[in-house]
C-alpha cells in the first residue's frame, strides 16, 4: 500500500481528486505539514502532496527544512506531463507542491504516476 499524505490549503480537495481516482494501492491521508515530514521521514508514508497559493512557499517550506531539496519539488502553478514527474520520481522526489488552482489538473497527474511507479515495484 502506498502511503500518500495532503496538506496545505487545499488538503481536503486534493484528498477528494485522490479519493474519486479510485487508484488502487494507493491510501489517502489528510495531514499538515510538520506531521507529514515526521511521517516521511520515520517511513511512515510515502508521498505528500501539498497546495497553497504558488505552490512555492507554505506547501513545502517545513518538509524542505527536514527532508531536503532533494525530496521536494514544486510545480508552482503549471501542471506536469506525467512523464515529468515519473522522472522526477525516479529521482528520488517523495514531496510535490503545487498551487490551489491547479488542483483538479495537477493531482491525477502526480497520482497516476505514483500509482504505475507501485505497481511495477517488487
Amino acid at each position: 500500500m502506498t502511503k500518500i499524505l495532503t496538506g496545505g490549503l487545499g488538503k481536503a480537495e486534493v484528498a477528494d481528486v485522490l479519493t474519486r481516482l479510485r487508484l488502487d494501492g494507493l491510501e489517502i491521508t489528510l495531514s499538515n505539514d510538520m506531521d507529514a515530514a515526521i511521517r516521511l521521514r520515520a517511513g511512515q508514508a510515502d508521498y505528500y502532496l501539498g497546495t497553497c497559493h504558488t505552490g512555492a512557499g507554505a506547501s513545502l517550506g517545513v518538509l524542505l527544512g527536514v527532508l531536503g531539496s532533494g525530496a521536494c519539488h514544486t510545480f508552482g502553478r503549471g501542471v506536469p506531463a506525467e512523464q515529468e514527474v515519473t522522472a522526477l520520481l525516479d529521482g528520488g522526489k517523495r514531496v510535490f507542491g503545487f498551487g490551489m488552482d491547479q488542483i483538479s489538473a495537477t493531482t491525477p497527474v502526480i497520482a497516476r504516476a505514483i500509482a504505475a511507479r507501485a505497481g511495477r515495484q517488487p
